[in-house]
């Protein structure tokens, strides 16, 4: 046997045992021979570097050093998972789902919540080709290098595997491994670290993937995405990623019933912690494909499928002081300040206690024994006061009347439950909270800058609103603590590349109230100068589509302030993007202009992507559900029968694909 022949059946044999010892938990070798393997190819590899091949398993070790994470677009939005907390929202929400499909023939696919960092791994041509972080569900950054250091995660694939798709599911750190981390770090005087969760997550993120190769950090998988993909089930997918070398977890079950649904959800409430990993909940699906595409999604989540999140950890401990907190809209939030307390795999030293009716109605006092809960928030929250253990000279909580920050007198809108400090441009936390709001990922984007060095720059008197950011010169931010040359170059260099950042952008980071990312999209479409928006009247924001009065009152009460007239002024001066640019024009008829149109069902000639383009350009718009203003619905092979019908009572016009292409091409 040659040289070559040597190494590929080396690297082929190694690569099984990976599969085997990582994926299968079934190795057929021991860790020392499969040392004195690998370090017979790694020689090899070094005598004959014309023989290098980045897939090799000796290029599992890592090494190479990344710098900064290119953020990347995902492809298919990853979508977060609405959750639920009983039994009784599991069965609101199979109401929903058969209402939506018009059948109560409907299997779902139960698979265990893994508590860990998600990640989306791009194959083309059966190779690992890039790995992007969630992110915020657009974009993530891009972690491939440090991925390819996972070892169950296949480099190349076997089997039928499609040309291009993208694959779905947890890094996570098991609680073995998490626990030895911590010891090592433990018998060396280093702080552990807190919980298996932030550590698979910050993982991703190390700089040098020789160091992510040094820890045990697993990845289990459980959706892909992609057309024309060889399955027409969730589950049927979950058995096509095991054959092609995936690691999915063998926990998944088909569920005809939701009582099936509850008995695992059961079993596994009790089982959870027999596992090698933190699981926190069941993800249910609908287990078709199709019905899946029929049902679609909300702003946020798909309708098809929702996380029951189990019961979570409950703790004692004493409450020492209540204090409050001021946010960039001017919300008072109290907090509570607790004896630390170990809770979910972290230490708890504060608490949300959320408003004022909130403390009224648990009765919670400075010196009482609380539960404390962390449920689906990321802050933990005080449930109960045991009061068995309650001192009596306790004195009743009195929610404070000023603004702990700028001492005014705070107000609560009728109907509201929150106070509120209406000192808006006086008030410390409101102008730094409005300016990180302004400087944050999904808004301006500002690289260099982050929340503390806001602060740093307010309270050095340098910046009072987020226009003052464009007049920053390097010379005022060199002498601020922790600055050098580079971070101010830094600065001053990302603050400049916001004038480039799109007008629905620059509308979400102005920071009006109500207005998120969705709104501000629809907001800047509809029109597409913020002069436009500025001279808006009540009924013109009404009208606009998903626009509410509350919206629209807030986008006028905005717009009524000087002081933001001035700073928007401001802006314009300085170049940053007020006003949508001019995309390429891709009408390719107004045949169907003013027209709504919902497409439903599978489709022999278009995908659904491409129909709902066509309608798009050519001057409609596409529907998500049929109502009375609906003008055709598409309706192709296996149309949901709860939309036929529902078209039928309200006489909506149905037309083929056939007579779809027909009436554009009029």
């Amino acid at each position: 046997m040659d040289i070559l022949q040597t190494i590929q059946a080396l690297r082929e044999e190694l690569n099984q045992h990976n599969y085997n010892y990582y994926v299968l938990d079934a190795p057929t070798i021991s860790d020392f021979d499969f040392d004195i393997k690998l370090k017979q190819l790694q020689e090899l590899e070094a005598k004959h570097p014309e023989y290098f091949d980045e897939d090799s398993p000796t290029q599992r070790v890592g090494g190479a050093i990344t710098k900064n994470f290119n953020t990347i677009a995902h492809e298919q939005r990853m979508y977060s998972l609405d959750n639920s907390y009983s039994k009784e929202e599991l069965l609101e929400w199979e109401k929903r789902v058969h209402k939506g499909l018009g059948t109560t023939n409907v299997q779902y696919t139960c698979e265990l919540k893994y508590d860990g960092a998600s990640i989306s791994i791009t194959y083309e041509n059966g190779r690992l080709t890039k790995a992007v972080t969630r992110g915020d569900g657009f974009q993530g950054d891009e972690v491939t290098t440090n991925i390819k250091t996972i070892k169950a995660v296949p480099i190349k694939l076997k089997g039928d595997y499609p040309e291009k798709f993208d694959i779905r599911g947890e890094i996570i750190l098991p609680l073995q491994g998490f626990a030895k981390m911590n010891q090592e770090l433990i018998e060396i005087g280093e702080t552990p670290y807190a919980n298996p969760r932030n550590t698979a997550s910050g993982s991703l993120k190390l700089q040098d993937s020789g160091e992510v190769a040094k820890r045990p950090l697993d990845c289990l998988l459980y959706s892909i995405i992609g057309n024309n993909l060889p399955f027409k089930t969730q589950f049927d997918g979950l058995e096509k990623a095991r054959q092609w070398g995936f690691k999915v977890p063998k926990q998944a079950t088909l569920a005809n019933s939701m009582d099936e649904v509850l008995a695992f959800i059961d079993h596994w409430d009790t089982h959870r912690h027999d596992m090698p990993y933190e699981t926190d909940g069941v993800v249910i699906k609908v287990n078709d494909l199709h019905q899946q595409e029929e049902l679609g999604y909300t702003a946020k989540s798909p309708r098809w499928a929702i996380a029951y999140k189990f019961k979570a950890e409950r703790v004692a401990t004493r409450l020492h002081k209540i204090t409050y907190q001021v946010g960039r809209t001017g919300a008072i939030t109290p907090v509570a300040n607790l004896e630390p307390v170990q809770l979910g795999g972290t230490t708890v030293k504060r608490a949300s206690l959320h408003n004022a009716d909130q403390i009224a109605k648990l009765d919670v006092r400075e010196g009482d024994e609380v539960f404390v809960e962390k449920g689906g928030e990321i802050i933990p929250k005080i449930i109960a006061v045991d009061f068995t253990k309650r001192p009596d000279d306790l004195m009743p909580t009195v929610y404070i009347d000023k603004c702990p920050e700028c001492f005014t007198d705070l107000e609560r809108k009728e109907g509201e439950a929150q106070h509120y400090c209406p000192n808006f441009y006086g008030c410390p936390p409101q102008i730094i909270g409005r300016i990180q709001h302004y400087i944050s990922r999904k808004a301006m984007d500002i690289e260099g800058l982050g929340g503390e060095t806001v602060a740093l720059l307010y309270n050095s008197d340098l910046v009072h609103n987020y226009a003052d950011l464009y007049e920053l010169k390097k010379e005022q931010i060199i002498p601020l603590e922790r600055m050098a040359e580079k971070s101010a170059d830094n600065l001053i260099n990302g603050i400049e590349k916001s004038k480039e950042i799109p007008f629905e952008r620059v509308l979400y980071a102005l920071g009006i109230r109500y207005v998120g990312e969705t709104v501000a999209k629809k907001l800047a479409r509809h029109y597409k100068t913020i002069d436009n928006l500025a001279k808006a009247s009540l009924m013109d924001l009404v009208l606009v589509d998903e626009i509410g009065e509350r919206i629209a009152q807030s986008v006028l009460g905005f717009f009524e302030n000087e002081e933001n007239i001035k700073i928007v002024e401001r802006l314009k001066g300085y170049g940053v993007q007020l006003e949508a640019v001019a995309v390429a024009d891709t009408t390719v008829s107004d045949k169907l202009a003013g027209k709504i149109v919902v497409v439903s069902g599978v489709f022999a000639k278009f995908s659904r992507d491409e129909l709902k383009k066509a309608i798009e350009d050519n001057g409609g718009k596409v529907g998500s559900s049929i109502s009375s203003k609906t003008h055709y619905v598409v309706a192709g092979d296996n149309m949901g029968p709860a939309k036929l019908e529902k078209a039928n009572q309200l006489g909506v016009t149905i037309i083929t694909e056939d007579e779809f292409i027909a009436l554009i091409n009029q």
